[in-house]
């Protein structure tokens, strides 16, 4: 199986993902550094218990680096400042706007992911009670929130009206897909006096953020933009996890939970779960661990032919003879070569339009059963909207908070173009350019798409030996 075309990228498994970890000669150190909007001469509200924190190893001095790569090998060859490495997140001592003249913004942009609501909830918590900003702006439907001609509305976001978000899904502010105009998002900043923007969404939402940076820049302006990485799929780099994955991958494992029951239920039982993963697929693979109940997991980083000696639904087949009963977990965007060639049908974002694999696999399915004079009980899953519009769980709830801590902490110190990340368990600070210049994908050699081999038992290389 030849992966040649891919990212070249090897990965580890931590805190629910595989990070990519590209070869420290595919970037150098200087990509790494974040932009600054000037020094920071205002004392931080904050000071105060800054100075009565220690140092540890749970934190980081904001003048330290984290480094990209954790490894000892990694550290061979380098002079120390130049090991690649990225700005820790956090409070500073001292930070670049005044509060009392400070203006904030607020947009999210792109899909439905759980966490919305309580990433806009901390930011407007953090920006209030900590740092004492009184006027924050919700920009309403995405990046048209800003355009005139959409008339979408402004709110005011206050303690008060965002204190119970956190319980719904969804986001309050909506969303859209779709660039607009980076010249007139700025125009609107300009005119109603914003300094900060934060912007929530996925690597389409942060390419429009480093746009809005490159025209303020144009205009030598001092705003900040600051990304808050949104993306159900668990798909940009330089990030641990992403916010709403883990509650994502725990509701769409339910699913297939149920569709193991209903698989076992009937004579010759196959339940297919297709899941979110337009090029990547940690959801189908994380789901597929949590309750060990899938037979067959497949994702768009790993090929697999459908026919032949070796081919998936051949497998299948032997599969369902053997055991009675199969539950196939398919990636929304694996088997594409199936379905359009060469599809140039776009989305509003951008995103060439995915044929639906799930259906096919549906129908090939049927088909083959028939063929095999095989009686048939196919039930089919499809809950990718369901997942994305639930309310994000414990865990993600308090991921976000802290995100939202974090990128509230950089905007005040003036630091902008950057997105918020955790990189090895550490809150740092990614240039966006890096975070949406190459794709978090699973790594078919990597440690987790091995476990799923562990757990499913099917065959690493459907088609051939892999060679």
């Amino acid at each position: 199986m030849d992966f040649a075309n891919k990212t070249d990228l090897t990965s580890s498994d931590i805190h629910g993902g595989e990070s990519p970890k590209p070869n420290n000669s595919t970037f150098s150190h200087s990509e790494l550094l974040v932009k600054t909007l000037g020094a920071c001469r205002i004392e931080s509200p904050l000071a105060p218990i800054l100075a009565k924190r220690k140092t540890s190893f749970y934190n980081v001095e904001e003048n330290d680096r984290v480094l990209f790569d954790d490894t000892a090998s990694a550290l061979s060859g380098h002079p120390v400042g130049m090991i690649p490495g990225f700005t820790p997140a956090g409070p500073r001592r001292k930070i670049f706007f005044d509060p009392s003249k400070t203006r904030a913004g607020i947009v999210t942009c792109g899909g439905l992911c759980p966490g919305f609501n309580d990433v806009i909830r901390g930011l407007v918590m953090e920006l209030h009670f900590l740092y004492g900003i009184r006027k924050i702006h919700g920009f309403c439907n995405g990046y048209q929130g800003f355009i005139p001609k959409y008339g979408r509305p402004v709110v005011d976001l206050t303690p008060q009206n965002v204190s119970q978000i956190n319980e719904q899904g969804g986001t309050i502010l909506g969303s859209s897909r779709g660039s607009q105009s980076p010249v007139d998002i700025v125009d609107c900043l300009e005119r109603m006096g914003i300094n900060l923007l934060f912007v929530i969404g996925g690597d389409g939402t942060l390419r429009g953020a480093h746009g809005i940076h490159e025209e303020i820049a144009k205009r030598d302006l001092k705003i900040s933009i600051v990304g808050i990485p949104k993306t159900i799929d668990n798909d940009i780099s330089f990030i641990d996890q992403s916010f709403g994955f883990q509650t994502a991958f725990s509701v769409a494992s339910e699913v297939i939970r149920a569709a193991h029951v209903e698989a076992k239920a009937s004579p010759h039982g196959v339940s297919l779960v297709k899941l979110m993963g337009r090029h990547s697929g940690f959801i189908a693979c994380y789901a597929a661990l949590a309750h060990n109940d899938a037979n067959f997991v497949m994702i768009p980083e790993v090929p697999y032919p459908l026919d032949g000696n070796n081919g998936f639904l051949p497998w299948l087949v032997q599969r369902v003879r053997n055991a009675g009963h199969a539950v196939v977990v398919v990636a929304e965007g694996a088997g594409q070569e199936y379905l359009i060639e060469s599809s140039t049908e776009k989305d509003a974002s951008g995103n060439t339009r995915l044929g639906d694999i799930g259906l096919l696999l549906k129908n090939r399915i049927s088909q083959e059963f028939s063929m095999n004079d095989l009686e048939l009980n196919l039930k089919y899953f499809d809950p990718s909207y369901s997942i994305r519009s639930v309310k994000a769980n414990s865990f993600d709830s308090v991921y976000c908070l802290r995100l939202a801590h974090n990128a509230v902490h950089a905007a005040m110190a003036g630091y902008t173009d950057v997105v918020v990340s955790r990189w090895h368990g550490r809150f740092v600070l990614v240039p966006i350019p890096m975070a949406v210049k190459n794709r978090h994908q699973v790594d078919p050699y990597g440690d987790l798409w091995f476990s799923v081999l562990e757990s499913t038992g099917q065959p690493p290389w459907f088609g051939d030996d892999g060679s």
